[in-house]
């Protein structure tokens, strides 16, 4: 049987320069899908004409990615993964090294343009119901991305080896040994020693450098790849592959090159704006970007008066804060009513029997173990609990412009449980503080766990056949 050969692809320009060009470009493409790959991923990929705003997220967040893989290559030529030298080298990048300060701002305020590109990434996501069918594999790949880039940041937050560097980092891996049976030994697998010492540095370093940013850039590429096998999601909902042209081309759509080339241009310009003015101005951001405690030497004999994580960790922190032995008593009466909730609605026993043998293991797991375990799982369950999201909304509609008035508070509610988790895991603990962090928390977690039942009853409105503008 004759096996076909790749027909040849030729490619045609104007200019002194054309024939070369052209002669390169088709001999690359006979052994490297170049072309092609740019027809499919820009010229010829075709995206929702009703992109706004909320769109820019995912182009700037891969910006950044960029900018941080190429400040972080340049810093490893001066840095020194070495306790008594780390601080030391920090300063002498800034001070010493030719457009080494502006390296190590590009840095460290770019750790934080991630998330914040991230969070509205995300956000976008539960707006406009981008986690949808079918759409959830790209969903979980993008919290797994999200994963790793927390990850990503835990392990260079101890880098400058300052001391809410050193003391942040000490509290983290601490939490690690409240876990029952094996926690002892994996905080000490994870520092590389009984402290936080010269072998934890070096092991954060190297996840820092090689193995989380590999792992993060495979991530990245599986969710862009994903993405582009289903099509991309628009403000209205509405699958534009369902309404083709006599060529096959969307009705509905544009060539992402030249349209959406340029507005993410646009975009980044603005952003890379924003970020100068931060940089330049602000790369502290009064203490949020970088603690005035990490311009000190770490010192392991002297600990800072508080101890918090930088603020794209503070809602999981709050809620870590959060978890006493009173806050106890109430996540048992939510077990209790989210199990009473399934026996009276769900009609399938099997599902039934789980809820019971699942409350009732809670339940006795909250007698047993210790508060301060019980806040680790909750800090964990609540990142993790986005991952099943596609499958707790139940509502017809994808967009929140259809989705009626339950949906929409309920998004309003969660969103500001999270601002103010994220804000009161800043402060220092004050029965006050403590007591707002536990209806968030309570309400952080309500928003997906009701999510099948409000959802399902909803009013939402009709979805229009075709995108509009």
């Amino acid at each position: 049987m004759a096996v076909a050969e790749k027909q040849p692809v030729t490619i045609t320009g104007a200019g002194p320069l054309s024939g070369v060009l052209s002669g390169l470009l088709t001999w690359i493409d006979q052994r490297f899908p170049l072309v092609s790959s740019w027809q499919e991923h820009l010229a010829g990929y075709y995206a929702p004409k009703n992109f706004n705003f909320w769109y820019y997220f995912g182009s700037l967040a891969l910006l950044v990615l960029v900018m941080q893989i190429v400040t972080g290559i340049f810093l490893t030529m001066f840095y020194k993964p070495d306790a008594a030298q780390a601080f030391a080298s920090v300063e002498y990048i800034m001070r010493d090294v030719w457009g080494g300060w502006i390296i190590r701002y590009m840095h460290s305020t770019g750790a934080s343009a991630f998330f914040i590109c991230v969070y509205l990434h995300m956000f976008r996501g539960l707006l406009y119901g981008s986690y949808r069918k079918p759409r959830e594999l790209i969903w979980i790949v993008g919290m797994l991305i999200f994963l790793c880039l927390m990850a990503e940041a835990f392990f260079g937050y101890l880098l400058p080896w300052g001391q809410m560097s050193y003391w942040g980092a000490q509290v983290i891996v601490n939490l690690f040994d409240a876990i029952p049976l094996i926690g002892p030994t994996l905080a000490v697998w994870i520092r590389g020693d009984y402290v936080v010492s010269d072998a934890t540095l070096n092991r954060f370093f190297a996840f820092h450098v090689i193995a989380i940013p590999l792992v993060l850039l495979g991530l990245v590429a599986a969710h862009i790849l994903a993405l582009h096998e289903v099509g991309s999601n628009n403000p209205d909902g509405v699958e534009i592959k369902d309404k083709k042209d006599a060529a096959g081309r969307p009705l509905d759509g544009i060539p992402f090159h030249p349209y959406y080339t340029v507005k993410d241009t646009l975009g980044a310009a603005v952003f890379l704006s924003v970020f100068s003015i931060c940089i330049f101005f602000l790369p502290e951001m009064g203490g949020y970007f970088l603690e005035y405690n990490n311009f000190i030497p770490a010192d392991p004999l002297r600990t800072p008066a508080h101890i918090a994580p930088l603020w794209y960790f503070t809602p999981y922190y709050s809620i870590l804060r959060a978890t006493t032995e009173t806050f106890m008593w109430v996540l048992g009466a939510g077990v209790i009513g989210m199990v009473a909730l399934i026996v009276l609605s769900v009609g399938n026993n099997l599902v039934r029997l789980a809820a019971v043998a699942t409350g009732a293991a809670l339940l006795v797991g909250f007698y047993v173990l210790d508060p301060k375990v019980w806040g680790v799982v909750l800090m964990g369950v609540a990142v993790l609990i986005f991952v099943p999201l596609p499958w707790l909304d139940q509502s017809p509609v994808k967009s929140i412009r259809y989705k009626g008035p339950i949906f929409r508070s309920a998004l309003a509610v969660f969103v500001t449980a999270f601002v103010v988790l994220g804000y009161l895991g800043t402060q220092p603990v004050t029965d006050t503080g403590t007591l707002i962090s536990q209806v968030c928390t309570a309400l952080y977690f309500l928003f997906f766990l009701v999510m099948p039942w409000y959802s399902a009853m909803d009013k939402c409105k009709p979805v229009p056949e075709r995108v509009t503008w």
